[in-house]
């Protein structure tokens, strides 16, 4: 078998865990298999750069921020190459240019165009452990990087284009659970969980993989595993479709994000195309939109409502300030202190009344819905931030434990 493994800042957060993670990919190459490695910087090398950088300047420039930050990954698969080599085994550390990882020019976010396999299929076939950067490539003359969980990204495209049999994901934690077992101690391990599921997870809140090496996953067909690099404990398996998966339960997991604020536009007139303009410009402003909600007040105008990060709130406010006379609304509100609690499950495709049990369940518990978005797999609802725990407890035992 090929396998491409990725090993995560906590797995390779100090001498000690990369001389086990270096044990982990010796007994896989002696059990038969070929082995790629992707890399994440150690621990939290990433946050003291950018430490450093704003240091120096507030707004340091994108070229020299990726040229900053594309070190990390370089310390840590060089490390990882050295104790393979301690090991007797052919090991060579590449950064994103040298493994052949084209990418957008776009500094801080770029997405990847292709990957040339040469260096990485000689590699291989000499019985070389390739051990690659992730997070990062190349685009002309210039270092970029992908954004956050770039190192996940770039595993999986490595294992799409190599055609590996499997994509092993290693972090500290065993697998994908039912919801945070911080929050809830008898959370469920999922053996299973379908490409669709585990989007929506990723985007809702669930931090175990990022929603782009999920989406790539998927539009490639490659086999995903979360695992512990900790443990050899067996992981989670994220696939197109789960095996028994007519007898899974309705909802497969409860996902949740903090720190959410609610903007509302009151009496935008109609007749100014206000929607476009409003969401145009936040989008240009790289401001990210999440739950939108319109209710027609009268024919003339239309309240608005949306939810951003809170730490992008007064950002979006001030924006929405300055377009107040193109577009003729009578009030702008903000609320933060606000969160959000989903459940997701293909089963609920099938299933109707999935939605009206989540409100009962919620105003059962005495906590008050503020906005809601669907989609056929998932249902999430804006709550007080303090309600939170509360309901993710409650709906999981709802949803999970009693199904």
């Amino acid at each position: 078998m090929l396998i491409v493994q990725k090993y995560g800042g906590t797995s390779v957060g100090s001498i000690e865990r990369i001389e086990a993670v270096a044990d982990r990919i010796a007994r896989t190459v002696r059990a038969g298999h070929q082995v790629a490695v992707v890399v994440s910087a150690m621990g939290h090398t990433t946050d003291e750069l950018v430490r450093l950088a704003h240091a120096i300047d507030p707004d340091p420039d994108g070229r020299e921020m990726d040229a900053l930050l594309s070190t990390g990954e370089q310390v840590s698969a060089a490390l990882v190459a050295m104790a393979l080599q301690k090991r007797g085994f052919g090991a060579r550390s590449l950064t994103g240019w040298q493994a052949g990882i084209h990418t957008e020019r776009v500094h801080g976010a770029a997405r990847m165009l292709n990957i040339e396999t040469k260096v990485l299929r000689e590699a291989l076939e000499q019985g070389i452990i390739p051990v690659i950067t992730g997070f990062q490539g190349i685009a002309g003359d210039d270092v970029t990087t992908l954004g956050r969980g770039g190192s996940d990204t770039t595993a999986v495209a490595v294992a799409a284009v190599l055609k590996a049999d499997v994509c092993e994901i290693y972090t500290d934690v065993t697998g994908v659970f039912t919801t945070d077992p911080r929050v809830v101690p008898n959370a469920r391990k999922l053996t299973e969980v379908s490409y669709d599921e585990m989007l929506e997870l990723a985007n809702l809140g669930a931090q175990v993989l990022h929603p782009r090496a999920v989406e790539n996953a998927k539009q490639f067909e490659v086999k995903l595993v979360v695992r512990s690099s900790f443990t050899e404990e067996e992981g989670t398996y994220v696939v197109e479709t789960p095996v028994g998966f007519e007898k899974r339960n309705v909802v497969t997991g409860i996902a949740f994000e903090r720190e959410v604020a609610r903007i509302a536009l009151v009496g935008v007139p109609l007749q100014r195309h206000g929607l476009a303009s409003v969401f145009g410009t936040l989008a240009e402003r790289n401001v990210n939109v999440d739950v939108i909600v319109q209710s027609v007040v009268q024919q003339a105008g239309v309240d608005v409502s949306f939810t951003v990060k809170e730490e992008d709130s007064e950002r979006a406010m001030r924006i929405l300030r300055d377009l107040q006379a193109d577009l003729g609304y009578r009030d702008l509100v903000r609320e933060d202190g606000l969160a959000k609690v989903s459940i997701v499950g293909a089963g609920m495709i099938s299933n109707p009344g999935v939605a009206a049990h989540m409100f009962q369940v919620l105003a059962d518990a005495d906590i008050p819905i503020k906005m809601v978005s669907t989609s056929e797999i998932k249902v999430s609802c804006i709550i007080a931030a303090a309600e939170l725990e509360r309901a993710v407890k409650a709906l999981h035992e709802a949803f999970i434990e009693t199904e």
